[in-house]
């Protein structure tokens, strides 16, 4: 579990393909103080587990499912990546609930700024509109961030000069890829509510209150 809040930018210095996965090996710092062999870090929002480590790198196994359905794919040695250590039970919870488990792709439209903020405008593929709300929670590329403004599955996220400076996605092109993973929270809501749905029942504040909804 992560809480998107990204620790540092960490560059990648190799790549070793397999059939149809990978070995990526990653300069890094910060997320290497207290690092372990099977440790959990966030690489753009992809929640990987370090099979060794130096000083000043690390190395984590991609398997061919999150290849095909992440952006790590597109990595080239000297690819810059978001970084982040898996939450630690007696730590701040600065951004909100991230897995790691990425849903898929994201697009970027536009980029424009606005004062210090830095506006970007993504696409989602077809089949998460249910999961996007105005103010509520998204992580791209490992990166909480707000939604301020939806249509249909594109979305407009605005970007504080800290994040623009400590993350990715703002030194990214228009026409450039973002991994994207929607709140959980969306997901368990509307599998219980299909669950229900199934076997006849109804939304009601009892079944809120037993879930922990209220």
């Amino acid at each position: 579990m992560f809480t998107g809040i990204i620790e540092e930018i960490g560059s990648v210095k190799h790549i070793q393909p397999g059939a149809q996965s990978m070995t990526l090996t990653i300069a890094a710092s910060v997320v290497l103080t207290d690092v372990s062999i099977g440790d959990s870090i966030a690489v753009n929002g992809v929640c990987l587990t370090v099979k060794s480590f130096t000083k000043n790198q690390f190395a984590a196994d991609v398997m061919p499912e999150t290849i095909t359905s992440t952006s790590l794919r597109q990595l080239t040695s000297g690819s810059a990546v978001n970084l982040e250590r898996a939450l630690a039970a007696n730590g701040r919870l600065g951004g909100h609930f991230v897995t790691g488990h990425v849903d898929g792709v994201a697009t970027i439209r536009d980029k424009r700024t606005v004062d210090n903020a830095l506006y970007i405008r993504l696409s989602l593929p077809e089949g998460y509109g249910q999961y996007l709300v105005h103010k509520g929670s998204i992580a791209l590329d490992g990166t909480s961030l707000t939604i301020f403004e939806v249509k249909d599955t594109d979305i407009t996220i605005s970007l504080i000069p800290h994040s623009q400076e400590m993350t990715v996605i703002a030194k990214k092109n228009i026409g450039e890829t973002v991994n994207f993973e929607c709140d959980m929270l969306a997901k368990y809501v509307e599998n219980m509510l299909q669950k229900r749905q199934d076997n006849g029942q109804t939304l009601s504040k009892d079944f809120l209150q037993q879930h922990g909804f209220m």
